[in-house]
C-alpha cells in the first residue's frame, strides 16, 4: 500500500467518515490471476478449488461481514468471470456494483481481460483500486507489473495518479485486512448518496429451474424488497415469494447494496434488467427464454448410421452448424452465444437441463445438443444415442467453442458422451493415503480408466477417473451389473455414502 492510501486511511480514523450502506464491489481481471483465492480469503471458504477448470464461469454475489477499527460492516462481492467470453457479464458487475477492485497477477502482468477489464472500469466510470496479486511468489515483478498498467492509462498512486495499489497474498493473507481497510477508506471517500428511497435492483444473473421456477440474483441500489412485494423487471411481473442470501438464508426483505436471490418471476427476466415496484419499472420488450430459429438444413430421414461433425455442416460455400444449446444460467447462454462462431445456427437455447424433448428437436433440425454446467441425465444420454444425436455436455467454456470450432473445420470429434454405468456409493474404507469407495454397479459396469461423474441429490459433484477396480481383495479390470467391488478415484472426490458414480466416456 502506498504512504498516501496510508495518509488517507489515518485521516478517515480521525475524522470519523463512516459509510451508511454496505458498498458493492466487483472483481474484475485476467483468468487465473487469483480473483476467487483472494475472496476465499476474506471469506474463509474454499470455493475456488470447487471451480471447474479453476475458472469462475457465472457471476457469484457474496455478502462479507468484516471487521474495521473495531466497528463491523458489510462488503458486497461481485466475482466477475475473467476468461474472455464473459465480457458482458463483467460490463453488468460493474453496472451493478458502487466500485472496482482490478486483480493483477504480479507473477504474469498486464493481460488480455485484464486490459478489457480496464476500459469496463473506465467506463463505468466507477472508482476502483488495483490489488497485485501472487505476492509471495519468487517469480513476482512489482514493478514491471505496475509499469503495465501505467502504460494502459491507470495511473497508480506513486506514478502520478490516483489510483490506490496494494499487494497481496491470498496463500499467506498477506495484506487482507489492510484490502478492507482500503476498500472502505475509497468508498467512503468516493461514495454517492441515495437520493431515492424507490426500490431499483439490478438483475446480474437469472436461470430458471426445473423445480423451483424462474429465479433472479438481484442487487440492491436503492429502497427496500420485501417478501411478497409485488414487483416487475422490464414488464415481467413477480411477486417476491422468496429471497435468499448468498448464505443461503431466508430473508424478510433485502437492502441497499444487498445482493440476493429472488423467487417469484412469471418469467426468467434478462440478465441487467431493472427491478421496481410494481407500476414503477420500465415496459420493455422481453425476449423469450427459449426460442427456436429454422435450422440450417433438414433432418435427412432414413438416417442410419451415427452422423459424424461434418453431417451437421451444410452443403453452402460458408459452412454452418445448428445446435440445441442449454447451459446452467442466462449469463453462460448469452456469454456463449457471444463467442460462437457466426457460422452457428441455434436452433433453440434455453436454461435448464437436456431433455427428452430438446433430443427429439435436434434430432428433427439434424443438429447437435450442447450442454453447459448442465446434466445429461443416464436416460436422456441413452435416448440421445438411441435417436442418433449427438449430445454433449461442458463444464468449462473454451472447451465448448474450441470443439464447435473444430466441428466447423470439419474435423473428426467424439461428440457423444457415451454412458458405461452406473453404480452407488455403499461404504468408505481407508487405503494408503487416499480412500476406496465400496460401490454396488446397478446398471453396465465399472471399469479401471473410465471417466466418472459424481453425483449427490441430482447435483454434479465432480469429474475424476477410475484409477483402479478391486473385487474382494483382488485387482480387477472391471465389475459388472449386480456386483459389487472397490473403486480408487484419480484425482480423489469428496463423496459420501449414497452417493451415484456415473461412468461416461
Amino acid at each position: 500500500m502506498s504512504k498516501k492510501s496510508e495518509k488517507k486511511i489515518q485521516n478517515k480514523k480521525s475524522s470519523g467518515i463512516t459509510s451508511s450502506f454496505p458498498p458493492v464491489v466487483a472483481v474484475l481481471g485476467h483468468v487465473d490471476h487469483g480473483k476467487t483465492s483472494l475472496l476465499d480469503a476474506i471469506r474463509k471458504t474454499n470455493i475456488a478449488e470447487r471451480e471447474h477448470g479453476g475458472i469462475t464461469q457465472g457471476i457469484g454475489a457474496s455478502s462479507v461481514e468484516v471487521t474495521v477499527e473495531g466497528v463491523k460492516k458489510h462488503i458486497t462481492f461481485i466475482d466477475t468471470p475473467g476468461h474472455e467470453a464473459f465480457t458482458q457479464m463483467r460490463g453488468r458487475g460493474t453496472q451493478a456494483a458502487d466500485m472496482g477492485l482490478l486483480v493483477v497477477s504480479l507473477v504474469d502482468g498486464v493481460m488480455p481481460q485484464t486490459k478489457e477489464s480496464i476500459e469496463i472500469l473506465k467506463k463505468a466510470q466507477i472508482p476502483f483500486l488495483v490489488v497485485l496479486t501472487k505476492s509471495d511468489s519468487p517469480e513476482k515483478q512489482e514493478e514491471k507489473a505496475k509499469g503495465q498498467l501505467v502504460k494502459e492509462g491507470v495511473m497508480l498512486e506513486g506514478y502520478g495518479g490516483d489510483v490506490p495499489v496494494i499487494s497481496v497474498s491470498s496463500k499467506t493473507n498477506t495484506n487482507i485486512k489492510e484490502l478492507l481497510e482500503l476498500i472502505s477508506l475509497v468508498f467512503d471517500m468516493k461514495q454517492k448518496p441515495v437520493l431515492d428511497n424507490k426500490l431499483k435492483g439490478i438483475v446480474i444473473e437469472s436461470r430458471l429451474d426445473e423445480r423451483s421456477g424462474p429465479r433472479a440474483t438481484v442487487v440492491i441500489k436503492s429502497g427496500v424488497l420485501s417478501v411478497r412485494q409485488e414487483i416487475e423487471c422490464d414488464g415481467i411481473k413477480a411477486r417476491a415469494r422468496t429471497i435468499i442470501s448468498d448464505k443461503g438464508i431466508h430473508l424478510d426483505k433485502a437492502t441497499v447494496g444487498e445482493a440476493v436471490e429472488v423467487m417469484g418471476f412469471e418469467k426468467v427476466p434478462s440478465v441487467g434488467g431493472i427491478v421496481a415496484a410494481k407500476g414503477e419499472g420500465t415496459s420493455v420488450a422481453v425476449p423469450e427464454e427459449a426460442s427456436v430459429k429454422p435450422a440450417a438444413m433438414p433432418f435427412r430421414s432414413g438416417q442410419e448410421a451415427m452422423p459424424m461433425p461434418e453431417d451437421f455442416l451444410n452443403e453452402e460455400e460458408v459452412p454452418t452448424l445448428s445446435i440445441v444449446l442449454c447451459a446452467d444460467n442466462q449469463g453462460s447462454l448469452e456469454a456463449i452465444i457471444e463467442s460462437l462462431p457466426k457460422e452457428v445456427n441455434i436452433a433453440l437455447k434455453k436454461t435448464g437441463d437436456i431433455t427428452t424433448t430438446d433430443i427429439l428437436l435436434a434430432k428433427s433440425m439434424n443438429a447437435i445438443a450442447i450442454g453447459f454446467n448442465v446434466r445429461i441425465r443416464p436416460e436422456i444420454a441413452r435416448f440421445a444415442a438411441q435417436e442418433k444425436v449427438l449430445a454433449r455436455n461442458y463444464k468449462i467454456i473454451y472447451e465448448l467453442i474450441s470443439e464447435v470450432k473444430d466441428v466447423l473445420e470439419g474435423k473428426q470429434l467424439a461428440l457423444v458422451e457415451e454412458i458405461f454405468g452406473r453404480a452407488k456409493i455403499l461404504a468408505s474404507f481407508p487405503f494408503e493415503k487416499t480412500k476406496v469407495l465400496g460401490v454396488k454397479v446397478l446398471e453396465g459396469r465399472v471399469a479401471r480408466g473410465d471417466k466418472i461423474r459424481l453425483i449427490r441429490k441430482e447435483e454434479i459433484i465432480g469429474e475424476s477417473s477410475v484409477n483402479s477396480v478391486r473385487s474382494g481383495k483382488n485387482v480387477v479390470s472391471k465389475i459388472e451389473e449386480g456386483q459389487e467391488g472397490g473403486v480408487i478415484l484419480s484425482p480423489f472426490l469428496d463423496f459420501t455414502i449414497g452417493d451415484m458414480l456415473i461412468c461416461h466416456g
